[in-house]
């Protein structure tokens, strides 16, 4: 077992997944680095003690050159969900090209990249493609690298199911493309703690190098169940009307002509052409001595009526910025 790195530069650390890495990093006594391009969204982690913050564009090659040096690993937690094809070649692709290329000029060799579960070149959506070239990136790169492939990630702070709870508090009815499509959802914890665990040891380190792992948690779901169970927690449960994906992607185009961020994109919708489930043939986060957390024991917990309000909230703010 090699020597633990000491100061880890997390990519992505402002985000859903980052904070909760940056919160287990320092407890664990690493120093961490967080760039940002908006110091503003750094705020629920800048006090965090061991963490420092720095101004930076990692899509920069100079910016992200500057940062690397006195750091002894990488995390690269950045993605995009909504996008063209420029866009996700850029967030998933580009990016680990010109990272590869840093750590080596940096003397860096170890890195943990989360991609998605259902990476694939031929994959039905521009995500998947992307997420899969990304991977082979690396592949090539000469790098100690671990890979996860999470499913989808829930947690109190996710954009998922407390996307649908406020919507079912709205709604009269759930018109769903994609109802039937299986997914295995995974608490945001134990992602978080399969980077840490990776990098500093508890069945990690070493041994997790080269590897593929599948982040999944124990329960199987269907979209429609998720969607149900999410209204069901939060006191706000609707029927489901199930989708053809013909018209789930005329549902999602009209929602692209929206300002901001979509709820819905054509392409996602394309990505649940397909089960979102473990392949079985790759390892699990019990090779990183973690027991994944079941959702039904989670979500509970935080899609409550508090948690509603929190989540209908934000839904309200981002609408008044428009």
């Amino acid at each position: 077992m090699t020597t633990p790195p000491k100061r880890v530069l997390v990519l992505g650390g402002t985000g859903f997944v980052g904070r909760h890495v940056c919160e287990k990093l320092v407890a664990q006594g690493t120093r961490v680095t967080v760039p940002t391009r908006r110091i503003d969204r750094a705020r629920d982690i800048q006090m965090l003690p061991l963490l420092d913050v720095a101004v930076a564009d990692v899509h920069d090659a100079a910016q992200l050159a500057r940062l690397l040096p006195g750091h002894d690993a990488v995390v690269n937690l950045i993605a995009i969900l909504h996008g063209n094809e420029a866009a996700f070649e850029r967030a998933h692709v580009a990016l680990l090209r010109t990272l590869a290329a840093a750590m080596h000029a940096a003397g860096i060799k170890r890195l943990v990249h989360i991609s998605a579960l259902g990476a694939d070149a031929s994959g039905p959506s521009m995500y998947q493609r992307s997420k899969a070239r990304g991977e082979a990136v690396l592949r090539e790169s000469g790098l100690d690298v671990t890979v996860l492939r999470p499913s989808v990630i829930f947690g109190a702070e996710d954009k998922f199911l407390n996307t649908f709870a406020s919507l079912q508090a709205l709604a009269p009815v759930m018109p769903l493309a994609g109802a039937g499509t299986r997914f295995q959802p995974v608490w945001v914890e134990d992602v978080a703690q399969a980077v840490v665990n990776a990098l500093l040891g508890a069945k990690g380190d070493r041994a997790s190098i080269d590897q593929t792992l599948e982040a999944c948690g124990p329960e199987t779901f269907t979209l429609g169940e998720l969607v149900r169970l999410a209204g069901r927690c939060a006191g706000h449960e609707r029927p489901v009307m199930a989708l053809p994906l013909s018209v789930g992607r005329l549902q999602a185009a009209l929602m692209e002509l929206l300002p901001g961020e979509p709820l819905m994109s054509r392409d996602n919708v394309a990505s649940l052409s397909v089960d979102n489930v473990a392949s079985g043939t790759l390892p699990g986060l019990q090779a990183l001595g973690i027991t994944p957390a079941a959702l039904s024991a989670v979500a509970p917990t935080y899609l409550g009526r508090r948690g509603l309000r929190s989540a209908l909230d934000r839904m309200r703010q981002g609408a008044r910025r428009f």
